[in-house]
């Protein structure tokens, strides 16, 4: 049994990791990217990545934490439950700013691509 909470509490701490690094590079995309879109895009990889895999990663090392008693089982249902509510109202948020501001008008992309939504408005 320790053997798993050791591999479980390393797998956690990697993914603790992982959402730092995730962070910096939507931060870095935030300063980066050129228009509101793909700036929208960096800031929701910054939010599922900065916060989801470190609170799995939480959830993962919190059974190895004995010093918090019972409290760790709480602690790991709560990071769960928050990361499963974040990872589904993340891109829910962006994708209703991202529609808003296309119908408003407020931020022309040049060149486009592909746009469905002023296709379907003809």
């Amino acid at each position: 049994m320790e053997v798993i909470l050791a591999i479980a509490f390393y797998i956690g701490l990697a993914l603790v990791v992982i959402g730092a690094i995730s962070d910096l590079i939507g931060a870095l995309g935030m300063l980066r990217f050129p228009n509101f879109y793909v700036r929208l895009h960096a800031a929701t990889i910054g939010a599922i990545g900065g916060a989801v895999y470190p609170l799995i990663g939480v959830a993962l090392m919190s059974p190895s934490l004995t010093s918090l008693g019972t409290y760790r089982w709480y602690l790991m249902g709560a990071s769960l439950v928050t990361a499963l509510f974040i990872a589904m109202a993340a891109p829910t948020g962006s994708h209703a700013l991202a529609r808003a501001a296309h119908r408003a008008k407020v931020v022309e992309v040049y060149p486009k691509v592909v746009d469905h939504l002023e296709e379907d408005g003809k």
